[in-house]
């Protein structure tokens, strides 16, 4: 029986190849595990830049009235539909006024009544005046008794009180025909001020009793100027004050912004659901009237801004400059200040001109040392409110820290007052790529004690 035999030639290619594979693996590994690290990047710009503190509010007239009813009564008319517009003194609305006017009737009545016996007791304390004046001479002739002359004069002051007393009843009734016209004018319901209806809460039937609580039937209402009402919770109330410039959107409005100021912050708060809020009062003109009562408006309050500043993202702000860099920045100082030492301690004696050009030497090689520092110190002077932060440029493909001086900033961008230039980029994050994360997690993972093998 012939025996199989295995081409040696093709086994032998399949080890190489094998091997090949394996050695361009490692290579790409052990290269991407010490390739540098990635960052993510970012290019300073100019803009402007607001910091605001958002609320929200309702738009409500500014002066307007709930016109009621003073009398009880059905409604009869409207003279006057919702969103038309009356001017003071209009009338508005009528309620029936026939029981108003039946007790103005009678009242008028009652007075006649009572001018009639003020006549007829004028007359008769004429007469009982008439009787005294000769009960007196009779009484003085010794021709009547003196009861007679004494009861004569009892009569005729009965009678002035009388006529006093109804005199007074006449200006009674009078002051009660007054309240009753009054009450009659008053199922006329006319506009206490100029302005557009804007609602109706009773309708042309219903009765109206005025005897308890006054019953509201329409609101007219000034839209010339309309008034937000907004919901500041009590971490921010603190940081808005009277004139505080602001500005407001409404749903429908799209992105159109109504510039205002802040009149008035209410002191009494407002609870819901255990949050505080407090009513912050802000006035706008509405001459053509897009603002309308109840719209939801969403308030922003403007705390800080800067025109045509330059912008950084606020993830390129650090705290301090990386340890490395902070070391070589100190290793530059210390060995400006060697040199200058050792220049100060090999020069001759010379004269005052070569003297003053070695201190402008060494002056040249301390502001080396910190460059630029005098301007940050200058911009902090001017803006004692900011901030010293630092930041990572990128300058030849290697990040490079730098000091800057940070204005107003928002969540997302920061106005950089020094330090920065528009079109710089600066460091935002650092990209770690998936070798290197494996490579960390394999050194994580390496009990201790397992470093490199040394000489057995």
């Amino acid at each position: 029986m012939a025996k199989l035999r295995i081409p040696k030639k093709p086994f032998r290619l399949a080890l190489f190849a094998g091997a090949a594979i394996a050695a361009a693996i490692a290579g790409s590994m052990l290269l991407s595990r010490e390739k540098a690290p990635e960052y993510q990047t970012a290019a300073v710009t100019r803009g402007d830049l607001q910091v605001t503190i958002s609320a929200a509010g309702k738009v409500q007239p500014k002066n307007f009235v709930d016109v009621g009813a003073q009398v009880s009564g059905q409604l009869e008319q409207f003279h006057i539909a919702v969103g038309e517009k009356a001017e003071k003194g209009d009338l508005l609305a009528e309620i029936d006024e026939t029981r108003a006017a039946a007790q103005v009737e009678a009242d008028r009545a009652q007075l006649k009544e009572l001018n009639a016996s003020y006549a007829q007791q004028q007359a008769t304390l004429e007469l009982t005046r008439a009787n005294a004046e000769r009960a007196k001479m009779l009484h003085e002739a010794d021709a009547i008794s003196r009861a007679e002359y004494e009861a004569t004069s009892a009569d005729l002051k009965i009678a002035e009180a009388r006529l006093a007393q109804l005199d007074a009843q006449k200006e009674r009734q009078q002051s009660t025909l007054q309240a009753n016209i009054a009450t009659l004018e008053f199922a006329k319901i006319y506009a206490p001020l100029s302005g557009t209806i804007v609602s109706q809460a009773a309708v042309v039937g219903q009765t109206l009793n005025a005897n308890q609580t006054t019953p509201t039937i329409l609101r007219i209402a000034d839209l010339s100027v309309m008034t937000i009402e907004a919901d500041v919770s009590e971490a921010d109330v603190l940081r808005i004050q009277k004139g505080q410039p602001a500005y407001f959107t409404t749903l429908g409005g799209g992105e159109k912004q109504w510039r205002t100021s802040v009149r008035q912050v209410l002191p009494q708060p407002e609870v819901l659901n255990d949050v505080v809020l407090y009513k912050v009062l802000l006035d706008v003109e509405n001459p053509d009237e897009q603002l309308k009562p109840e719209m939801t408006a969403q308030v922003f309050f403007i705390t800080g801004e800067a025109e045509n500043a330059v912008l950084a993202p606020v993830a390129a702000l650090r705290e301090r400059p990386a340890r490395e860099d902070r070391g070589g920045e100190r290793r530059r100082e210390r060995d400006g200040g060697r040199n200058l030492m050792a220049a100060n301690a090999s020069e001759p004696e010379t004269s005052e001109d070569d003297q003053a050009r070695v201190r402008a030497g060494a002056e040249r090689r301390a502001r080396r040392a910190r460059p630029g520092m005098e301007g940050m110190r200058a911009a902090s002077d001017a803006n004692p409110d900011a901030e010293r932060k630092f930041v990572l440029v990128m300058r030849n493909g290697e990040p490079q820290p730098q000091p800057v001086l940070v204005g107003v900033s928002t969540r997302a961008q920061a106005e950089i007052l020094w330090g920065l230039s528009e079109g710089d980029v600066v460091v935002t994050n650092e990209k770690v790529s998936a070798p290197r994360i494996q490579q960390n997690n394999d050194r994580s993972r390496r009990p201790r004690g397992m470093g490199r093998r040394g000489p057995r």
